[in-house]
């Protein structure tokens, strides 16, 4: 399948670690304190890396947990960059000093990501659910700052805090980032405890609408991940794009601290581990990935959408939702022209 060759590979987000210095409600990795003890070694990462450089060149994303909690990170980052990929990270911005943005930067990360999910300290430490998170970000953001090293700021929006994302936005602009990225929530992880914290399918909409209208006035980038329908709404509204939605499996996956290779990060179906079955016999053959890569197989509404290969629908929700990650997002409120006819 052509589709499946490896130059379609463009993103790999790598858990680096489990561990973390916070414990945020709507983690991903329900993150521990502790490094465990079956993460991938130097070696191993290394290893990984001068694999990845001989079929692919995409970015990889040095994330976690919190990937500043490894002692190797500078090391893994630089060997990244020597073998021509482009190494960013994701933070939480709370141990990130001066020191550790000039190393970052020394080792050829070209920006990081910082979580703010509240325009305030009572909004994102709420979510967080350790108090000083919120400024510990901003310091960690004035670290990065300082040491010229670019960073945007990811925002997961929540009925919590979808009001706050005018001003959220404002403060990313006055932080100097050169991004805003909002991810809608996906429930799993620690996210699956999460009742009432996801949006429904209108008010979705009526935030990716609004994210609409920025993404063509805002002075910095936007992005919306895990809301594929915004790319749906942009060409709705003829604004030039070249993105689309749901990449799972498409142009990225996710790699785990242990090696299991997943179609994203929120989609809790390994497809193999790296430490059995290279990566790019993976990435080529996993059932799963092409299953995904199968737009014709996708059913109900999604499959009848004009817009699915833009679009795609979060395939993870789906999968958490339904329990098959073919069936229709559950959080779309659009209803196909092929639909609405009947």
């Amino acid at each position: 399948m052509s589709h499946s060759s490896a130059d379609s590979l463009r993103m790999i987000a790598w858990e680096l670690t489990r561990a973390c210095n916070l414990a945020c409600r709507h983690c991903r990795a329900a993150a521990v304190d502790e490094p465990t003890p079956d993460e991938l070694s130097t070696r191993e990462c290394f290893d990984l890396i001068d694999h990845i450089a001989s079929f692919a060149q995409p970015t990889i994303i040095l994330t976690g947990g919190e990937p500043l909690l490894r002692p190797d990170l500078y090391d893994i980052a630089r060997h990244t960059t020597e073998k021509g990929l482009r190494a960013v990270a994701a933070t939480n911005g709370t141990l990130l000093d001066v020191s550790a943005a000039r190393c970052l930067l020394d080792a050829g990360v070209q920006r990081i990501s910082v979580s703010i999910d509240g325009r305030d300290a009572a909004s994102h430490d709420a979510l967080r659910a350790v108090p000083g998170a919120f400024e510990g970000a901003l310091r960690g953001i004035e670290a990065a700052r300082q040491a010229g090293l670019p960073f945007q700021l990811n925002t997961t929006v929540t009925t919590q805090n979808a009001e706050q994302l005018p001003d959220i936005l404002d403060l990313a602009i006055r932080l100097g980032a050169v991004a805003h990225h909002i991810f809608l929530l996906v429930p799993t992880g620690r996210a699956a405890d999460l009742k009432g914290f996801e949006l429904d399918a209108q008010r979705y909409e009526a935030v990716l609408e609004w994210l609409a209208d920025q993404y063509a006035e805002a002075p910095i980038e936007i992005r919306a991940t895990c809301a594929p329908h915004f790319y749906r709404i942009l060409r709705q509204r003829h604004i030039p794009t070249q993105a689309r939605g749901c990449l799972a499996g498409q142009a990225f996956c996710f790699i785990s601290h242990r090696g299991d290779v997943q179609p994203c990060g929120y989609f809790d179906q390994p497809c193999g581990n790296i430490r059995e079955t290279p990566l790019k016999d993976i990435w080529e053959n996993s059932p799963l990935l092409c299953q995904l890569r199968d737009h014709a197989a996708y059913e109900g509404k999604c499959g009848a959408c004009e817009y699915l290969h833009v679009c795609g629908g979060c395939r993870a929700r789906a999968l958490a939702a339904t329990g098959n990650p073919l069936a229709p997002e559950p959080l779309c409120a659009y209803i196909p022209r092929a639909w609405q006819r009947h």
